[in-house]
């Protein structure tokens, strides 16, 4: 297993929401916005600020099988992009995020 695939997956393992996201990324940016309006404690990565970034997102795509971002986890489930994020409902959302610690 990679450095980067061991660091992506430990930082699955160890939070209960992860974000991994671009700065500059309007829909990484519309994702951590959600979780800000419900209150929501997680970790944010902005894989295109971090040396080896480029890495992660390699292993992010053996780990989940997506490339792109935002690329979200919730108590180590891999939820998916934005508009899988922004397409659960209210409810389900905040139940999710209270069973990973996170509300």
């Amino acid at each position: 297993m990679s450095a980067a695939r061991t660091q992506a997956q430990n930082l699955i393992n160890e939070n209960g929401v992860v974000v991994f996201s671009k700065s500059y990324c309007p829909y990484c940016k519309a994702s951590k916005q959600l979780l800000n309006d419900l209150g929501a404690k997680y970790t944010a990565l902005e894989l295109d600020q971090l040396d080896d970034g480029t890495e992660l997102q390699n292993a992010l795509y053996e780990i989940s099988s997506q490339r792109t971002v935002p690329n979200i986890f919730i108590k180590q489930q891999h939820i998916g992009g934005n508009s899988d994020l922004q397409g659960k409902a209210k409810q389900e959302l905040q139940a999710l995020l209270k069973d990973a610690g996170a509300l």
